[in-house]
């Protein structure tokens, strides 16, 4: 495990994640892309732990979903199955789980403020917090066909998951878009990869 740990993490969390592992007993599934999820965390009918991340992911997003998985399998079992999946004391167990990676040794300086600041208080999905995703997205692979909503202007037309929208203006920190088939009016965040067509 430890050397399929190498080709998806940072070189300097890989023991301690492999031991995270371990110590959960749990069974990581490395899988395609999938558009609505960067992970999940499961207990089959057997009772094993079962959590399922992206193959696709940077190192860096590879490592958050980890852990944030694992920290759905150890708020489940330190509270109980009644606690909502991404309530406070997950959120608390993410931070404590996270706090042993947020060094210079396994993200870059550079994003160390932003991945400090986001684990403050961790949202359900690294997506929603656009500076944040943002900071991971750097280390993505370079796709010149990928865009995100924040680099279109309104009156821009765009495809997201088979459905054609309209940029209409930002809000606050959402922007206001159209669907053109039904003419309804969607909030996007920033960070939204979205297929242009205009």
């Amino acid at each position: 495990m430890e050397a399929i740990l190498k080709k998806y993490l940072p070189e300097s969390a890989i023991t301690a994640v492999f031991e995270l592992i371990k110590m959960h007993n749990v069974h990581l599934k490395i899988v395609g892309q999938r558009q609505s999820r960067h992970g999940d965390y499961r207990k089959l009918l057997n009772g094993a732990h079962q959590i399922t991340v992206n193959a696709s992911l940077n190192k860096y997003r590879f490592l958050v979903t980890t852990i944030h998985e694992i920290a759905h399998l150890v708020a489940f079992e330190k509270y109980g199955r009644a606690i909502k999946p991404h309530g406070k004391e997950w959120k608390y167990t993410f931070q404590q789980l996270m706090l042993p990676f947020i060094r210079p040794e396994v993200f870059p300086s550079s994003i160390l403020p932003i991945i400090a600041n986001h684990f403050r208080n961790p949202t359900a999905s690294s997506d929603t917090d656009t500076q944040f995703s943002l900071a991971l997205r750097q280390f993505d692979e370079k796709d010149d066909s990928k865009h995100y909503l924040y680099q279109l202007l309104p009156g821009n037309v765009f495809n997201f998951r088979g459905k054609i929208f309209r940029v209409e203006h930002k809000k606050i920190k959402r922007y206001l878009c159209t669907e053109m088939e039904s003419g309804r009016q969607y909030l996007f965040q920033p960070n939204a990869e979205v297929e242009v067509l205009n």
